[in-house]
């Protein structure tokens, strides 16, 4: 098996050492592991201005396992992915930031996990834990051995992250979709395309690491949605379009429905004739009166806190 690892990075050089010897660690201490997996790391650097280049070069003339280093002009994370994703050569395809970590049994769970699933043609992908720092799981255990990623945070209300082995056969068939230059789009909407035809096999072991900081995605959320409103609206958008919502709770039903309304104000785009499902277009008229005026409060709220900081 060979495991093909991607990282993109962006002024991170302090940072690569600990994942770098997460992946040394997971070859060098398993027999098995050291017998049956081969690694190819992947670094794609987001056009840095530090020393992230001689680090790298760094661990290639250590020659422990294959490195690349790849280099682009500062894009957002979802560009850097998409630029490299074809050269990846392994059998499976994971994706791992800069800031995270490899667990100490990462590779040989994957190599289990694999060995398990490999002639199945059904799944796009092997869906991991992760913990943080301390050694706590990141959101919930999975409630089924088998779901797709729609199913998991819509129906069955998983809220913490979690970490995606993709099949790479599979997985360079999908990209990240960038509306109009933006350099932030969720993840998500790639795993809900892949849904569309595959699912995923879900394991409840923890691969990966992560200083995981509960209130950073909190804090930062106004300003990303303010720069990034044509990936979010397609987002919401295929929510609407693909599901009638069947068996997603009332919540999370209104929180797709707001947040398409937010988005649909903020890029001026407004497509209830593609909302499918009766129940969602009755949600979607009585909530659009009120979500134009929250959604002027917060296009007005974020440009008086750029004024501010500019």
């Amino acid at each position: 098996m060979k495991l093909s690892i991607i990282t993109p990075t962006y002024n991170r050089a302090n940072m690569l050492d600990s994942l770098y010897k997460s992946i040394v660690k997971n070859l060098e201490q398993n027999e098995e592991v050291r017998q049956n997996v081969q690694t190819q790391w992947l670094i794609i650097d987001d056009g840095s201005t530090d020393n992230t280049e001689e680090v790298i070069n760094q661990y290639i003339r250590e020659n422990v396992f294959e490195i690349q280093y790849h280099k682009q002009e500062n894009q957002g994370k979802m560009a850097a992915i998409n630029h490299v994703i074809h050269y990846a050569n392994g059998d499976l395809i994971v994706e791992c930031d800069s800031d995270d970590i490899f667990s100490e049994t990462a590779f040989y769970d994957i190599l289990q996990a694999y060995n398990e699933t490999k002639k199945r043609d059904d799944l796009y992908g092997l869906c991991f834990l992760k913990y943080d720092i301390e050694g706590n799981n990141i959101g919930n255990t999975f409630q089924k051995e088998e779901t797709t990623m729609f199913d998991l945070y819509f129906k069955e209300q998983e809220t913490g992250e979690k970490a995606i082995v993709f099949f790479a056969n599979i997985r360079k068939q999908y990209h990240y979709k960038i509306e109009n230059h933006e350099k932030f789009s969720t993840e998500a909407r790639m795993y809900h395309e892949m849904d569309l035809k595959y699912k995923m096999k879900c394991i409840n072991k923890p691969i990966m690491i992560c200083d995981y900081k509960k209130d950073g995605y909190t804090k930062n959320i106004q300003k990303i949605f303010k720069e990034n409103p044509y990936g979010h609206f397609q987002y919401f958008k295929e929510i609407l379009e693909q599901h009638d919502m069947a068996g997603v709770p009332l919540k999370k039903r209104l929180y797709v429905i707001k947040h398409y309304i937010l988005f649909s104000y903020l890029t001026k785009q407004y497509h209830i004739k593609d909302i499918k499902g009766f129940k969602n277009k009755v949600l979607y008229g009585i909530l659009f009166i009120p979500g134009l005026v929250k959604s002027y409060q917060f296009k007005n709220k974020v440009e008086s806190i750029d004024k501010i900081c500019t």
